[in-house]
């Protein structure tokens, strides 16, 4: 059986010191190598030519996003999997569209570190359930961004001239007398506008109105 080749990259040699203990346990998996700093990190990669890479982000010197996107450069077959401590999206989707192939958080447990390890290996991804839904998160948020400017695009002169002031708390009696329009009319364009931009209330619509600039706060 080939045993998966794993580098462990990180600055404290007490973890990797643990790190190793923990994957011997594992007959599938083998530490072919350590490095103290993402510098030496590639140059072992380069050497090595491992099946993961377990890097770690904060480092003295040259740090784990770097040397990511170096490794993935230079070694593409190796696979770099993240184990941090670090789980906010300044460190999780930098990292990611750098080209790692898997996140894990330092608390995790070691049969998850484990599970990641395989997965990355099978050419998977694997992040920790908590960057997961904040990856999730970010990923529909942007999505409905989209879709909200794309809706935009189809609006009438007429209902961006309504979306306006209802954004700026007008009533929609005050709407049909600033336009000359009936009650009836000024509701009709309100409730076409909010269904081309797939927005079902108000406070969605001025959150809309202040991203494109149709508003100031």
């Amino acid at each position: 059986m080939r045993k998966i080749r794993v580098l462990v990259v990180d600055d404290h040699t007490i973890l990797r010191d643990g790190i190793r203990v923990l994957l011997q346990l594992y007959d599938d998996i083998e530490v072919v190598g350590e490095a103290g700093d993402g510098r030496e990190g590639i140059d072992r990669a380069r050497q090595l030519r491992p099946d993961v890479v377990l890097m770690d982000l904060a480092m003295p010197g040259l740090g784990g996003l770097e040397a990511t996107m170096e490794i993935r450069k230079e070694s593409p077959e190796s696979r770099v999997l993240i184990l941090t401590q670090h789980g906010n999206k300044e460190y999780v989707l930098p990292v990611l569209k750098a080209g790692a192939s898997g996140y894990v958080l330092k608390k995790a447990a070691g049969t998850d570190l484990v599970t990641a390890i395989r997965a990355v290996s099978r050419g998977e991804s694997f992040l920790d359930p908590s960057v997961a839904k904040m990856v999730l998160d970010g990923y529909v948020s942007k999505e409905l961004e989209q879709g909200e400017a794309a809706g935009f695009d189809l609006l009438s002169d007429r209902e961006k001239e309504v979306l306006k002031l209802v954004a700026e708390g007008r009533s929609n009696k005050e709407i049909a007398d600033l336009l000359c329009l009936s009650v009836k009319t000024v509701m009709g364009h309100r409730a076409n506008l909010m269904e081309k931009l797939g927005i079902h209330n108000r406070t969605e619509l001025v959150k809309f109105a202040i991203r494109e600039g149709l508003i100031e706060v």
